[in-house]
């Protein structure tokens, strides 16, 4: 027993030797492939086709997805752009994928960004790709050893799950010259693991602090007078000040604007839960809040926020125009008052949750606030209620000169608050 023991620490350590030398190698203060990956309007189309296109196959059955070169490197940047400003190339040759990835880091002494390249194949006819070549920067390590290290950091981190649910129904994937077919199993029950493993949010209980303070507040408000979105936010922002840190203030961040955002949008918010979650509880007050005398700047605000904190700005913005110009073609119209709020909950989820010392700043910010003013400025004089014909008459397309030259004076305006600065 004892023998095990030894041994067993030995090849721990062995390990995460082995996974500090790559951390090394591959981290410096140059990318290997640029930044700014940006995301247009027929992305988002993409994007949205791709992501439906399991939910076409039945529970318990077998279905296929073909992805080109083009779908795969969207699909891989919108997913890591997720998490932090990075970049991804896929290419595909002889047969095989070639990933180059970069990633920013946070502040440290060894470098901003971390790269790494590699190939997945198929070896010997196998029905699963894997990898048959990996770099750590310069350093070219064999594929078996990088599989290892990969396979062990996945399965002993908080990815492990993840890796599970997005691998357990892919049964096989054929990459071919041009593009990689993936075969798969809609299992009924992997379905209804990852909904709830993915939606585990709203039931964290690190968010029941903020969810009872937010109870407290709606049992309070005085019902003769409109609820200012200001009035939800700055009390918890000032709760979260206090239960923070710099380890901390990000995660906390994100559980007070989804909080919000999960009461603010709260129809929304049920069009996505089964019939059961979706009852109101019984005996609980709800009130609109408002920004600006208005109840869809406050859901426009908050929502773009969630979605910035939870997901990534530029995604947020681009749904913020889809949604305008959707309005256009036959709903209440295409609204730059509403993209104004939509932009400024972008922002405002940016600095809540890009950097622990930003995530501190608005924390601290947010607690003093005088009303909304203080992060949202008046939108009320900007054009709205246009439908398709005035949009395009008037101003062609969101990439036409007078377009643009409005967006940025909406940029501007959030600029020139103090909390954005």
């Amino acid at each position: 027993m004892k023998l095990l023991l030894r041994l067993s620490f030995h090849l721990l350590c062995a390990l995460l030797i082995l996974c500090a030398v790559i951390v090394f190698f591959a981290v410096g203060d140059e990318p290997d492939i640029a930044l700014g990956w940006t995301l247009t309007h027929e992305d988002i189309i993409r994007a949205k086709k791709i992501l439906h296109e399991g939910s076409k196959t039945k529970p318990e059955a077998l279905g296929t997805i073909e992805l080109s070169k083009d779908d795969l490197n969207l699909a891989a940047n919108y997913l890591l752009n997720r998490y932090s400003k990075s970049a991804v190339h896929i290419s595909l040759k002889d047969n095989k994928l070639k990933f180059i990835v970069t990633t920013t880091l946070p502040e440290n002494s060894l470098g901003k960004y971390l790269n790494i390249t590699f190939r997945l194949g198929n070896v010997e006819g196998s029905q699963l790709p894997t990898i048959t070549k990996f770099k750590a920067g310069k350093l070219l390590l064999p594929a078996n050893l990088a599989a290892f290290v990969i396979d062990n950091v996945i399965r002993h981190s908080s990815l492990n799950e993840y890796f599970i649910l997005a691998t357990r129904p892919i049964k096989a994937v054929k990459i071919d010259a041009e593009k990689i077919t993936i075969t798969y199993f809609s299992n009924l029950g992997t379905l209804i693991q990852a909904k709830n493993f993915l939606t585990h949010g709203a039931d964290d209980p690190a968010m029941a602090v903020y969810q009872q303070k937010l109870a407290d507040i709606i049992e309070h408000h005085d019902p003769k007078w409109r609820l200012s979105l200001a009035e939800i936010l700055k009390p918890l922002f000032e709760l979260a000040y206090q239960r923070s840190t710099l380890d901390n203030a990000i995660e906390e961040n994100r559980f007070v604007i989804i909080t919000v955002n999960d009461y603010v949008n709260k129809k929304e918010t049920r069009r996505f839960l089964s019939p059961q979650d979706a009852k109101p509880q019984t005996g609980q007050h709800y009130y609109s809040a408002f920004l600006y005398k208005r109840v869809d700047l406050a859901q426009h605000f908050i929502g773009s926020a969630a979605i910035t904190a939870s997901v990534n700005g530029q995604v947020s913005q681009v749904v913020g125009e889809e949604k305008e110009l959707s309005d256009a073609q036959g709903g209440s119209g295409f609204s730059f008052i509403d993209l104004a709020a939509d932009k400024a909950g972008t922002r405002f989820g940016e600095m809540a949750t890009s950097t622990p010392e930003n995530a501190r700043k608005i924390q601290q910010a947010m607690s003093v606030i005088r009303d909304y003013t203080d992060f949202m400025p008046d939108p009320r004089d900007l054009p709205e209620h246009m439908n398709e014909a005035d949009f395009k008459s008037r101003y062609g397309s969101v990439n036409s000169s007078a377009y643009q030259d409005l967006s940025r004076q909406i940029d501007e305006r959030i600029a020139a608050i103090p909390l954005y600065q």
